[in-house]
C-alpha cells in the first residue's frame, strides 16, 4: 500500500513507527487515547503542517480562530522528559517535552509543559503550565 502523498514513512513523533500506523491514525480521525498520544500528534501535525488536525485538538476555551503553519518554524524532533497521568481512565494530564526546530536555517528548542483534559472521551491540548 503506497503511502499518503507528502507523509513520511516514519513518524515524525520519534516513536520510530512508521507514519500511518502512528500518528496518522491519529490525523486521519481516530482519538489518541492518551494525553502522551496527542501531544505526539500534535507535535507531527506541526512537523507536517496540519492546522486542521491542531485546530480539532485544541479545548475549545484556549483554541485560536485559525492556525497558520506557513512561514514558520521546521519542527524536527520531539523529545518527551516527562508526562503525569493522561492516560485513558484519566480526565487531566501533562506532558513535559522538547521540540527541536530550525528557524531562518538556524536551531531552535521549544521547551514545554502542556496541559491535557478529556472531555467526551477526547483529549484536547488545552495550554502551557
Amino acid at each position: 500500500m503506497a503511502r499518503p502523498q507528502n507523509k513520511p514513512a516514519t513518524c515524525p513523533c520519534g516513536s520510530g513507527q512508521g507514519y500511518a500506523d502512528c500518528c496518522g491514525r491519529w490525523h486521519r480521525g481516530a482519538d489518541a487515547p492518551t494525553a502522551e498520544q496527542l501531544m505526539r500528534s500534535r507535535f507531527s501535525a506541526f512537523a507536517l503542517g496540519e492546522p486542521a488536525y491542531l485546530l480539532r485538538t485544541w479545548h475549545p476555551t484556549t483554541r485560536p480562530r485559525e492556525l497558520d503553519l506557513t512561514g514558520g518554524p521546521r519542527y524536527t524532533r520531539l523529545e518527551v522528559l516527562a508526562a503525569e497521568r493522561g492516560s485513558m481512565f484519566d480526565t487531566e494530564g501533562t506532558v513535559l517535552f522538547r521540540a527541536h526546530y530550525r528557524d531562518g536555517g538556524r536551531p531552535g528548542v521549544l521547551e514545554e509543559h502542556s496541559r491535557f483534559l478529556r472531555e467526551g472521551g477526547r483529549w484536547y491540548y488545552v495550554a502551557p503550565i
